[in-house]
């Protein structure tokens, strides 16, 4: 019978830089901005609303409409999230459902489309689609977190650049974007697309967000349009010093809880995991580098879309009835990444998954295997290692392991304890 390794709980010390009065910053930053020249009494305003889950953003997009309402403008929130949601308006104001953005608590109403307006062509010969209520209204505010990307690398990755890109370009926008990406750069498209959507689309700005390794909001900055191009790659440097890592880099497998639309646009952060060049292989340029990933469940916020599960190499069959395949195959051929949806060896429990995936780690006896089991990407504060890891972690200034050593924490049906976080 297979010897498993013993594990220890570990607390990790990340910058804890935060926003004291989100409500007071998002006002104080707007009023730079000086839309009051800009905006007329009475002109619409759209806002857009993203399928991430970002801190706060309930309460950034209320204080934002709040704003907007106090120069006179009557704006109102549009989903900006490509094909997420399946693709169709009902799954994408479900997706704002979920993650607590409704007509009620940001007080306007939202208008939900998947038309498009193609208002230019790129110098690329790329048609450049924008969400059709956002085009008829008089101003468009850009809301985003400035992040990692998850597979582009660039100067831009994601944040106010890609909203208006693969946001605010809908299903259709989406699809040829990420198929224009095989025959050209991203940053690119980038600048082709967003140079003709700034100039002929009304937008007044952009609210750019942050947010720590501890997944609290850490900055909220107004950006003016003609500043996007040299402000978001400063924000982008921010974010990436500001980006959780795992506790140990190095290892023989990695555990993760849960993956989702709301923890990752990948499912799991594939900067964190280390599969951001190469599905299942780190890179030099990757941070960690794991040999083995297996993937417990989804969480229920990403409504079966199982987008990233691919980057794994083992899960259960409890994660795969959780699936919603439809939803995952729109998500994954849109973003022309067919390989993050393919399903990984199965197993029916927790337990025969870890033993399945420590056969295949070479010359390691199990019970040295270097081993680190996370909730998921976005949450690193609290995780669990392996025997072989402790040393590291004693001698690591963040690092601190957590009470006694445990044996691996199976239960008798075979299910593993979930790390809390």
């Amino acid at each position: 019978m297979q010897q498993f390794p013993r594990m220890c709980d570990v607390h990790q010390r990340f910058d804890s830089t935060t926003v004291e009065d989100i409500s007071a910053t998002v006002h104080q930053q707007l009023r730079k901005l000086n839309l009051q020249h800009v905006v007329k009494h009475g002109e619409t305003v759209a806002v857009t609303a993203g399928s991430r889950g970002i801190a706060n953003i309930v309460t950034i997009l209320r204080e934002s409409i709040l704003y907007l309402k106090s120069i006179g403008a009557q704006p109102f929130v549009v989903p900006a999230m490509g094909s997420h949601g399946g693709g169709n308006v009902a799954g994408q104001i479900d997706v704002l459902t979920q993650l607590g953005v409704t007509e009620e608590s940001v007080g306007v109403p939202i208008r939900a489309t998947m038309d498009t307006v193609i208002v230019a062509e790129t110098d690329l010969g790329i048609p450049v689609h924008f969400d059709r209520f956002a085009h008829e209204a008089d101003h468009v505010l850009v809301v985003n977190r400035v992040k990692p990307h998850t597979r582009f690398v660039g100067p831009i990755e994601s944040g106010l650049h890609k909203m208006l890109l693969i946001g605010l370009g809908k299903r259709a926008g989406a699809e040829i974007y990420h198929q224009g990406i095989l025959s050209h750069s991203f940053s690119q498209m980038i600048d082709s697309i967003a140079e003709k959507v700034l100039r002929t689309c009304h937008v007044i700005g952009g609210l750019a967000i942050l947010e720590n390794a501890n997944d609290e909001t850490a900055l909220i900055e107004a950006v003016a349009p003609e500043d996007f191009a040299v402000r978001e790659p400063e924000l982008l440097k921010l974010a990436c010093k500001w980006l959780p890592t795992l506790p140990v880099a190095d290892l023989d497998l990695l555990i993760v809880d849960q993956i989702g639309k709301n923890i990752s646009g990948a499912g799991m952060d594939a900067n964190v995991v280390g599969r951001k060049y190469n599905d299942h292989a780190a890179t030099s340029n990757d941070i960690a580098k794991c040999l083995r990933i297996f993937v417990r469940s989804l969480t229920p916020e990403t409504h079966g879309n199982a987008t990233g599960i691919g980057m794994s190499e083992f899960t259960t069959q409890r994660c795969v009835d959780q699936i919603d395949h439809v939803m995952t195959r729109v998500n994954c051929v849109t973003a022309n990444h067919p390989e993050a949806a393919m399903i990984p060896i199965t197993l029916p429990t927790d337990k025969e998954a870890v033993e399945c995936a420590l056969r295949t780690i070479g010359m390691v006896e199990p019970r040295h295997s270097r081993v680190v089991q996370i909730s998921d990407t976005l949450h690193l504060s609290r995780t669990r290692v392996s025997e072989a890891l402790f040393s590291i972690v004693d001698q690591s200034d963040n690092l601190e392991l957590v009470g006694a050593p445990y044996d691996f924490p199976f239960a008798a049906d075979g299910s593993l304890a979930d790390v809390k976080w």
